[in-house]
This record gives structure tokens, sequence and C-alpha cells, in this order.
């Protein structure tokens, strides 16, 4: 009895234990707890129902929407739960559907509405990109592969109502394009072999919006070009091809397959087929000049035409880089007289760009234009023309003869659109027995001539020997009356030399005397010239002298006039200020102490008698000083009579 309260403690302990440890077993039988981790989507299953809603699932249908027993359309997000006991709910824990960078997401539907009779693929419905189950059934989600695809990304998808399968992007390389083909949509229309042009599908991105245009299943005229894109490859499958390229030199002349019949633009004149405007069924009217095109080899062909001048040569031996005339050989033609011989023929052709669709639309290609005209016309011409001359005359007439099939071949092309720009004969190669006989009998012509210039290259030669005979008979006569006239010559020479000598003499005698006459000329001349530019030198020697002395003078004469004006204006400001008598006084005393003069002078002469006299005197003292003191030092000293000086004037008092 006493230990069963021990025994109750350990077993609650043992109980509280169990339930720190279990708890979420504990809380999920006791309470439905159920945890959805943050990376994880609850998918439900019911496993039957007690009250308030339907037990059992319409038919056809494996998807619980109201509550039905069965999997759910609603997952749980991650998060807490409560009431989800297990003996009624199964929860699985689904990871997250995760579309990885450069693939997508194709979407199969286990459940929905069945697809339309025709329709393979079920049409998009507002369902937050699949994510929304019990709205997407609600909304009429179609069973089967849907259009609508999931891009990269994470999405909380219900696995029981879609299957998802990782599918790579579309991606078209450069100077590529992509041929579509749709797998669903409207039938082709009757005589058509690709569906109509639609809009507003982003690049087949879009199937809905295709779709629901009237997109046609089947081949499309429209291209995909060089790109990554979300194309749906349950609804869309895409061929790469390369691009058209039309040559420099060329233009692509287009026939298109698909399209209206359009109107023909080529007249009443033209009978050789329909030429039409831009995308219309038939040979475009604008060809496409050169570049890359991405066009749709499927709908349409591009059929190369070349623009500049065209060679095709009727040669076994030569083959033009264009290949044209790879099944054009050496005509064979007969002469008049039966002969057969081969011959060379290069023709020059030109078509213009615009004549260019007349051109395919007449002949449907270049191959076809050289087998169909070139050939037959070109070989014929010649054929006929050589059965009208034998070879010999054949041969000699052959620029003729490469004129007038210039002329000819001209006027024929021109009908087919075609400019023929210049017809040549190569090599003519006639039959090897008529050449040996030519040979022989040219031979034999050269023969001849060379006998008749041997022939006369002897009788030219025996008047040669004739005429060296008397040659050298003559040579004795000429030398003996050559050696008279050398005589005659020489004597005829020294008195030509004597009188020479004795002229040369005389004119040297007169040069001498008439060129001593000029020097003494010139000398005279010289002096005489010497002595008047010395006498005009003088002259303007003494007038600048004159003109340094006059201007010089003038100048001192301006100086001391504006010296003395200044000094006069000086003095009379002076003794304004300072009165007549001060002023006497104070230039006195200036003067007396700037020249240092003595006031009392060491001899004093007065003159006596009247005063005529004696003013006499006192000047000739004062001479007479002045001399004794320059020779005592050599030197002049002024003696200012200060008594004189300062003598009153006339009329005034002492």
């Amino acid at each position: 009895m006493e230990l069963s309260p021990l025994i109750m403690s350990w077993g609650w302990i043992i109980l509280l234990l169990l339930t720190f440890v279990l708890y979420k077993v504990v809380l999920r039988f006791l309470f439905g707890m159920v945890i959805v981790p943050e990376d994880r989507i609850g998918l439900v299953t019911k496993k039957y129902v007690l009250v308030g809603a339907e037990k059992g699932l319409p038919d056809g249908r494996i998807i619980a929407t109201k509550g039905e027993a069965g999997y759910q359309a609603q997952t749980l997000a991650p998060g807490l739960y409560w009431w989800m006991w297990p003996w009624q709910y199964g929860i699985t824990m689904q990871p997250f559907t995760v579309i990885p960078e450069g693939k997508i997401g194709l979407v199969l539907s286990n459940d929905g509405a069945e697809l339309p009779t025709g329709n393979i693929l079920a049409r998009r419905v507002d369902c937050d990109n699949f994510q929304d189950t019990e709205r997407f059934l609600s909304s009429g989600g179609q069973k089967g592969r849907q259009t609508a695809l999931l891009t990269p990304g994470t999405y909380r998808i219900n696995t029981f109502a879609f299957t998802i399968t990782i599918a790579d992007m579309t991606v078209i390389r450069e100077n590529m394009v992509g041929i579509i083909t749709t797998l669903d949509g409207a039938p082709l229309q009757p005589g058509q072999i690709a569906g109509k042009n639609v809009e507003g599908h982003n690049n087949f991105q879009d199937v809905d919006s295709f779709l629901k245009h009237g997109g046609n299943r089947g081949l499309q005229p429209q291209v995909v070009l060089a790109g990554s894109y979300y194309i749906n490859p349950w609804a869309i499958q895409i061929e790469e091809i390369p691009m058209t390229e039309v040559p420099i030199g060329h233009v692509g002349v287009v026939i298109s397959y698909i399209g209206e019949d359009g109107e023909d633009l080529t007249g009443e004149s033209f009978k050789h087929g329909n030429i039409v405007r831009k995308g219309f069924r038939g040979v475009w009217m604008e060809p496409l000049g050169p570049g890359k095109y991405p066009i749709n080899t499927y709908t349409m062909k591009v059929e190369g035409v070349p623009t500049t001048n065209l060679v095709l040569n009727w040669a076994n031996a030569r083959t033009e880089a264009h290949a044209l005339d790879r099944n054009l050989s050496t005509i064979t033609v007969r002469s008049k007289d039966g002969f057969p011989f081969n011959l060379d023929v290069a023709q020059i052709i030109h078509i213009p760009s615009a004549e260019a669709p007349k051109v395919i639309a007449r002949f449907g290609s270049m191959t076809n234009l050289v087998s169909q005209v070139l050939e037959p016309t070109i070989g014929n011409y010649f054929r006929n023309s050589a059965q009208d001359s034998d070879v010999i005359a054949f041969l000699s007439t052959r620029k003729e003869r490469q004129e007038a099939a210039r002329e000819h071949i001209r006027a024929v092309l021109e009908v087919y659109n075609v400019n023929a720009v210049d017809t040549l004969i190569g090599d003519i190669v006639p039959p090897d027995s008529l050449m040996k006989t030519l040979t022989d009998r040219k031979i034999a012509q050269e023969e001849e001539k060379t006998y008749e210039t041997q022939r006369m290259a002897q009788e030219k030669r025996q008047g040669m020997e004739r005429e060296t005979a008397l040659a050298d008979i003559q040579r004795e006569v000429v030398k003996a009356q050559q050696s008279v006239e050398i005589a005659q010559r020489t004597a005829d020479a020294a008195v030509k030399k004597s009188e020479g000598e004795a002229r040369s003499l005389k004119l040297q005698v007169v040069a001498e005397s008439e060129a001593t006459k000029i020097r003494a000329e010139a000398n005279a001349e010289a002096r005489r010239r010497q002595a008047a530019a010395d006498a005009e030198a003088t002259k303007l020697t003494a007038d600048a002298e004159a003109e340094r002395i006059a201007k010089t003078g003038n100048a001192e004469a301006e100086k001391i006039l504006a010296i003395g004006r200044s000094t006069a204006e000086a003095y009379e400001l002076q003794v304004r200020a300072m009165g007549d008598d001060n002023f006497t006084r104070f230039k006195i005393t200036e003067e007396i102490g700037k020249g240092q003069i003595r006031i009392i002078p060491d001899i004093v002469i007065n003159g006596t008698g009247n005063g005529s006299d004696g003013s006499l005197n006192g000047l000739m003292g004062l001479q007479l000083l002045e001399q004794i003191e320059e020779r005592k030092t050599g030197k002049v000293t002024k003696i200012v009579d200060v008594t004189k000086a300062v003598e009153p004037k006339a009329g005034e008092s002492n």
C-alpha cells in the first residue's frame, strides 16, 4: 500500500516524457494536428464522409471539389492545421514543383471535362498556373494535355490532379529559321497546303491566342527567327533550316505556293504564266535583292537569277563556275562540201533584275532557260550557217560570221526577255583528212615561192658580180683623180692660210688701236663723272651741314627763349610776392653765395674828375687787375664792382 503513490508518480513522469518525445503523434491522434514544412505542400486524401457532403464522386471524376471522399482538390500550404484526424484524412507531403532555367513544364491534367471532338489539347483556364485545382475544375478545365505551360519558377502543384513533364526550351540558332507545324487547330482551307496568317500569338508561344484567332493545324506560313522561346512541343513542332541567301550579283524570284490567286500584272502580251503581287500565290513581281531572308521553303521557293553578265561555253574542255553550261558541248557542224568539223562557241547573256520574274515565269529556272532556248538556238544557227559554205570559206570568213551570229541571236533572245551581250566563235577544228590536204597544198605553194625567191636571188647575185668587177677598175681611176684634187686643194689651202694670217694681223692692229682709244675715252669719262660725283657730294654735305646748323640754332634759340620766359615769369611772381626792393636784395645775396664773390675787392679804383672819366678809369682798372690775376694763376677771376651793382637808380634815394 505504501508503494502505490511512488508507482503512480513514476507513471506520470514516464507519461509526460513520452508525451514530450511523441507530441506530434499524440497531437495528431488527439487533435488531428498536421504540420506542413515550408518546402512542401500537403496532398489530402479523404477516406470517408460522415455527414454534410456527397459520399461519392461524380462519374468520370477523380478529384473531389465539394468534400467528397477521395483525392482532394484543395492542398495544404506550409503551416499548422487541426482536426485532420488520421483515421479520416491521409496527408502526403509533396515537394514544390520546380522548373529550372532553360526548361519548361508541360502539364497533363488527370481530371476535368472531356475534350471536344477534334481537339487534342485542352484550352487554358484561369487557375493560377495550375496551383488552384478547384478553380481549374470549376472553370471548365479539360483533362489531358494542356496548351498552357509552366515557365521557369517554383509552383505548388497538386500532383494528384496534374502531372508535370520537364522539357527543353525551343532554341533557334543564328542564321537559321524555324518552320512551324501546329498539331491542333481548325482544318486547312481547301486548296491550301498551309494555314492562314494569324497575329497576336507571340511567335507561337501563346497557343490559346493562336487557336482563338482561327489558327489552322498543319504547316504554317510564318517562321520563327533565331532566339529562345517558350513553345509547347505538344502543340507546336519546329524544324530548323538555314536562312535563304541571295548572293551578290543575283536576285531571288519568289514563287509562292500559298495564298489567294492574285491579279496578273504582266498584261495580255505575256502568255507564259501569271506574275502577282507579294503575298499572293504565284510568281512575285518584286524579286529579292542580295541578302539573307527567313523564307519558309515549304510554302515558297526562291529561284536565283544572275544579274551580271553570264558566260555560257559550248566547249568540251571548259565549264564556268555557275555550272549552267555543264551539259553544253562543242558544236559539230557539216559544211557545204560534206566535211564535218567541230566549233567552240561562247555566248554572253544578261538578265535585268526587272525581267527576272518573267524569265522564271516562262521557264521555271535558269537551267531550263539554257536547255530549252539557248542550246537549241545557238546550236541550230551555226549548223545552218555551216551548210552555206565550205570549210575553207567558213574559216576565212570567221569574223563576218561571228558578227552575223551576234545580231541573229540578240534578236531571238529579246523575245525571251534576255539580253544577248556578245557571241564569240572559239576554236574551229576541221577534219584531219582535209587538214592534211590543205597542209600539203600549202607546203607546195610555199616551196614554189621558195624556188622563185632563190632564182631571183641568183640573178641578183650575177648582177652584183658584174658590178663588182666594174667597180674594181673604176677604183684606180677614182684614186688618181682624188690625188690631183688633193694637191690642188693643198695649194689652195696654203694660199688661203697666208691671206688669212695677213688679214688676221691687220685686224689685230686695228683692234688694239680701237681698244686704246676706247680705254682713254673710258678713263676720261670716269674722271669726269668722279669729279661731278665729288662736287655733288660736297654740295650735299654743305647743304646738310647748313641745315644742321640752322636747325641747331633754332633749337638753341627756342631753348633760350623758353628758359628766359620761364625765368621772367618766375621773377615776376617773386617780385609780386616779395616786393621790388626785397627781391633785389635777395638775388644779390643769392648770387654772392653761389659764386663766392669777394665783396671787398683787393684793390679799389676810384675815378676822379667828372662822372664819365671816373667810370672809364674804373673799367680800365678792372681790366688791368684781371690780366695781372691771369698771369699769376693762369685762371680768369671775375671781379664785380659791387658798388656799381648796388648803385641806386635814377630818381631813387640812397
